[in-house]
């Protein structure tokens, strides 16, 4: 794959990037946005995420041909890069969570190759690094623990899913002290089956623990100690993971679409559905029909309301969504 810069692509002919959605969820669809220097490949692009002062930071897992093996790339809000860090997460970059603490901000994020999960700040200067809980007897490897996402809640506590391990959530005190695990893998209430992501959602009267149980085709609600609330079963096919903005939530579903859902989980709209991902994620970039998706794994809001997309297929793939309403 070629190293040399991209920004902005409007596709082959030029012509202007398709529109995606309609009325007040009316977005421009940019994909492959953002300048990548020489020396950086994307390999699957795994998360995504933009900081206070509008950063976009995306989450890799590094290319072939790549001279430079950070996982993590930064640009500002016109796609210029900014800088990059993290190699010591090449080949398990997965997910990547921003949290305000006071006036800080710092990142959760997931390393699947390295079966373990860590806290850094922005520059990527790693706070803690933590493995398989031992305190949970479901694990009788440490390597069977497969961290994907971290939410944290407002007064610190952080929840990590072992999206594709054994199926538990982790519960952790801001601290980083081990407080309980729950889930496990099923398709009852309160089991999960490759819990992808998860969020504390804060768009109710009291906060949920909301859950992208994601070979089950659903979404799992829980209290923050755990026990299980409801199912948001309709309209999901493959949801990987969530962020919100006001009443909206965005969902990246694997299979080809990013979804909108208001306060009440009901249906806004499906962006970009494409035909699946089989057969299409390991093409190379030239194969991706504009305006279509092929397997979008995470994606998050800015402060102007456009969205983020970042994709697993195998050269990576970073859609801005731009808000036209």
């Amino acid at each position: 794959m070629a190293t040399a810069p991209y920004i902005l692509a409007q596709g082959k002919t030029g012509s202007r990037p398709p529109l995606l959605g309609t009325g007040e969820h009316q977005y421009e669809c940019i994909h492959d946005w953002g300048e990548l220097p020489a020396g950086h490949v994307y390999g699957n692009t795994h998360g995504v995420a933009v900081d206070a002062q509008g950063e976009i930071h995306i989450k890799h897992t590094v290319g072939k041909g790549a001279t430079i093996d950070d996982a993590v790339v930064v640009f500002d809000a016109d796609g210029r890069f900014v800088r990059s860090w993290g190699r010591e997460y090449k080949g398990g970059a997965h997910g990547l969570h921003l949290s305000r603490e006071g006036a800080e901000e710092f990142f959760y994020l997931c390393d699947t190759k390295r079966h373990a999960f860590a806290k850094t700040t922005l520059a990527g200067k790693e706070l803690w690094r933590k493995w398989a809980p031992e305190q949970c007897a479901g694990y009788t490897m440490p390597d069977e623990f497969v961290p994907t996402n971290i939410a944290v809640a407002p007064g610190g506590n952080f929840y990590v899913a072992d999206g594709y391990g054994k199926s538990f959530i982790h519960e952790y005190d801001r601290q980083a002290k081990y407080l309980r695990s729950f889930g496990g893998k099923g398709k009852e209430a309160g089991q999960m089956d490759c819990p992808h992501g998860l969020m504390v959602d804060l768009r109710g009267k009291q906060p949920v623990l909301v859950v992208a149980d994601r070979a089950n085709r659903r979404l799992q609600n829980f209290t923050l100690d755990g026990q299980h609330l409801n199912f948001v079963t309709n309209e999901m096919h493959a949801p990987c993971h969530f962020h919100t903005r006001g009443e909206v939530m965005v969902v990246p579903d694997l299979e080809s679409r990013v979804t909108l859902l208001d306060k009440n989980n009901q249906l806004i709209a499906h962006l970009g559905q494409g035909p699946g991902y089989q057969g299409v994620r390991t093409l190379t970039r030239d194969r991706f029909v504009p305006g279509q998706f092929v397997a979008p794994h995470s994606a998050c809001f800015d402060a102007a309301g456009n969205i983020f997309v970042v994709e697993w297929v195998n050269v990576g793939r970073v859609t801005k969504l731009r808000r036209l309403a």
